[in-house]
């Protein structure tokens, strides 16, 4: 990914990949028969990879909602905030007919696991706008954010004025 990220996916070269990943290019078109192939796998290997980690954060109920919906929103989103980083979603977004189906239904999972996390710490009537709002307001953030800290740091405010503090803060 970070090689597809530094030169975008219509400039980056199967030898540029296998370079990176210090396999021969004919090794890497052992694994992958096109470089479609190879980027699709990319992408879905991050996403599956995200989304197992926003399960494992929100899952800890041991702690407060506050805390692990900032945990799941850094792990979806915020480590993508920064320089080399923020390419890496934007030559996602820039090829989305390359990647089907995973591009909308790992969203739709991450509202999912939002939502059910809020609705079974306080009711299910408003927890899916509030998931909604809270995922629009990461969005704005990451674009305005130049740093995950300041991210991180905006996005604390906001899931205390939608769901309140932790009890630790």
């Amino acid at each position: 990914m970070v090689t597809f990220a530094r030169f975008g996916y219509r400039k980056t070269s199967m030898e540029a990949v296998a370079r990176a990943a210090q396999i021969s290019r004919p090794g890497l078109y052992f694994l992958f028969s096109s470089k479609e192939t190879l980027f699709r796998a990319a992408v879905t290997q991050a996403l599956e990879r995200d989304i197992a980690a926003v399960e494992h954060a929100l899952a800890d109920t041991g702690r407060p909602l506050p805390e692990r919906l900032v945990e799941a929103f850094d792990r979806w989103a915020g480590r993508y905030i920064g320089p080399l980083t923020r390419d890496v979603t934007v030559v996602i977004e820039d090829n989305p007919g390359l990647l089907g189906e995973i591009v909308e239904s790992a969203p739709r999972r991450f509202e999912e696991l939002v939502t059910g996390a809020i609705a079974a710490e306080s009711g299910q009537r408003a927890a899916a706008s509030v998931a909604q709002t809270m995922i629009s307001a990461s969005i704005g953030l990451k674009h305005q954010a130049a740093s995950r800290e300041f991210y991180l740091d905006r996005l604390k405010v906001a899931v205390d004025l939608l769901v309140g503090p932790a009890a630790s803060s």
